[in-house]
Formats: structure tokens, C-alpha cells, sequence
């Protein structure tokens, strides 16, 4: 009896472990068939002002946008995770340096990349949100391409992206943002220039950096990937909501609530959040507080 007990116990697992096995090669293979796919998108161009007062503002939107985070201070690359359950997640160098953008990258590829998503080559970027830079005004957009495109070069060869079966899994189910290039709308056209003046509608442009994580709805939900907190409501009806703009302030430039909690920058970039400026920061709470 027990013999046949064991008999069938292991005939379902081998079955199971035969299911799961064909199950992931089956993601893994469509996950491979998409970040080789070739897109091809109409080349588009902007007038780049490389004047103090662009450059000034591309270099603040380097700082407010995450570019650091991901790509290193001087935007000179990095890893930014490398283990066997996730993979090897690396950012770019996007400077001229050995290891960097090639010698020919021109105002159309960065938009290719900023708008579409994309490679020179047409094949997607991994983990670049550009579903969000795609949002960028115009005006932003020439400011962005023209700090980056004069900053030191820096030599930084980097390794290659290669994905762990979690991030192969969830890329698939839609759990992790991979692939931007299916997320945006490619025939949507740029907006000429945005709000500057504080309040809700300069506040819903700056918002677009806080979609990635808290949804674009702003009500939060499960974790981004195993391991890390769920996410929180950022609305008015969320904890957040209930804070006073001073203490929302002073939580998204000092890293910690009113509360006491102190946040990891990994799970909410408020060392990003400071660069933005007090404007900036009270348009912001100006939105989110407008949605219930």
C-alpha cells in the first residue's frame, strides 16, 4: 500500500515538475521572440538648444527622472541587480566613453529611445521606462537630449542583460516592465511645452514618474517584484493622502515619514524626489490629493 502510495506520489510530481518545465520554457521562448522583434518607427527630429538655460533644465530632468538611479551619477552605466533568481539587470553607459553610445548616435536615436523604446537597431530596450519619457514635452525632451548629449565621457564596459527565470515569468504575465516599446502609443504626438506654473496640471506631468511604481491610477497595489513591499496608495484616499503637504514635503526630501518610518531608496526613490523643487514638489501633492 504504502509502495503504491509512493508509486503515484512520485508520477504526479514528475508530472507537475514535466508541466511547470514546459510551462516556463514556453514563457522563456515567447520572452526571447519578443526582446528580439525588430520595430521600425518614422525617424523624427527636434531643434536642440544647448544653451545654459536648456542644459540647466535637461540636467535637472536627469535628476528628477530616475536617470541616476538607474545609470549611475555621471550616467556612466551600472549593474543594478545580478543574482539567479532575478538575472542581471543592467543600465546603459550612456556617455561617448569606451563602452558607451556609439560615435554616430544622433538627436533621432535618442528619441527613438525616449519616445519608442528602442535600439538603434529597432530592437527593444530592456527595463527604460520609456513609456513614461515618451510623455516628455518637447521642450523637455530637447533639453534632456542636449545635457546628456555633452557629458563626460566615462570607459565603462558593461555585461550584458541576462534574465532569471522570476524576471523571465513576470515579464511575461506583466508583473515587470520590460519591454516599453508595447506600452506606448507610437503615433501619439509630443506636446509642445508643459505647465510650469505650480498647481494640478503641472503636477499630473511631474506625476508620470510615480505611474511606474504606484500604477497609473496612483492607488498602489502588490509588490513590483517578490521581496519588496507592496506599494501604496498615493491618492486621497490612501494613507498618503492623509498627510499635510508639509509632511509630504518633507517626506519625499528627507526619506522619512511622519511617522518615523525611514524608506529604503530602493523601494521609493525619495533621494530622486529632493532634487525636484518646492514647486514642484506642491504641484505634485496638489494632483494626487485631487484623486479620490
Amino acid at each position: 500500500m504504502i509502495r503504491k502510495i509512493l508509486k503515484w506520489t512520485g508520477i504526479v510530481l514528475a508530472a507537475v515538475a514535466l508541466v511547470a518545465t514546459g510551462t516556463y520554457l514556453f514563457m522563456s521562448f515567447s520572452m526571447k521572440n519578443r526582446m528580439d522583434k525588430t520595430y521600425k518607427f518614422e525617424n523624427e527630429t527636434i531643434d536642440i538648444a544647448a544653451d545654459s538655460a536648456a542644459l540647466a533644465r535637461g540636467k535637472h530632468l536627469v535628476a528628477i527622472k530616475g536617470c541616476q538611479d538607474c545609470h549611475g551619477t555621471d550616467l556612466q552605466g551600472k549593474v543594478m541587480n545580478d543574482d539567479g533568481a532575478i538575472g542581471r539587470l543592467v543600465a546603459s553607459n550612456l556617455t561617448n566613453g569606451k563602452g558607451g553610445l556609439p560615435v554616430d548616435y544622433k538627436t533621432a536615436d535618442w528619441l527613438m529611445a525616449l519616445r519608442h523604446g528602442v535600439h538603434q537597431d529597432g530592437k527593444p530596450l530592456l527595463f527604460m521606462p520609456s513609456h513614461e519619457t515618451t510623455l516628455l514635452s518637447q521642450q523637455d525632451m530637447a533639453a534632456l537630449i542636449a545635457y546628456c548629449s555633452q557629458i563626460p565621457d566615462v570607459d565603462n564596459v558593461l555585461p550584458g542583460n541576462d534574465l532569471g527565470p522570476i524576471a523571465v515569468v513576470m515579464s511575461y504575465l506583466g508583473k515587470m516592465p520590460l519591454l516599453s516599446v508595447e506600452k506606448i502609443d507610437h503615433n501619439r504626438p509630443m506636446v509642445a511645452v508643459a505647465d510650469s506654473t505650480e498647481g494640478v496640471a503641472q503636477g499630473k506631468y511631474l506625476a508620470v514618474s510615480c505611474s511606474g511604481c504606484h500604477r497609473e491610477n496612483f492607488k498602489g497595489g502588490e509588490p513590483l517584484a517578490p521581496g519588496f513591499p507592496p506599494v501604496p496608495d498615493i491618492t486621497s484616499s490612501g494613507h498618503v493622502g492623509k498627510w499635510t503637504k508639509e509632511q509630504f514635503l518633507a517626506t519625499l526630501t528627507s526619506g522619512k515619514t511622519p511617522e518615523g518610518h525611514v524608506l529604503k531608496n530602493e523601494d521609493m526613490p525619495w533621494k530622486m524626489t529632493a532634487q525636484y523643487t518646492r514647486s514642484e514638489l506642491s504641484s505634485l501633492y496638489q494632483y494626487l490629493q485631487s484623486i479620490q
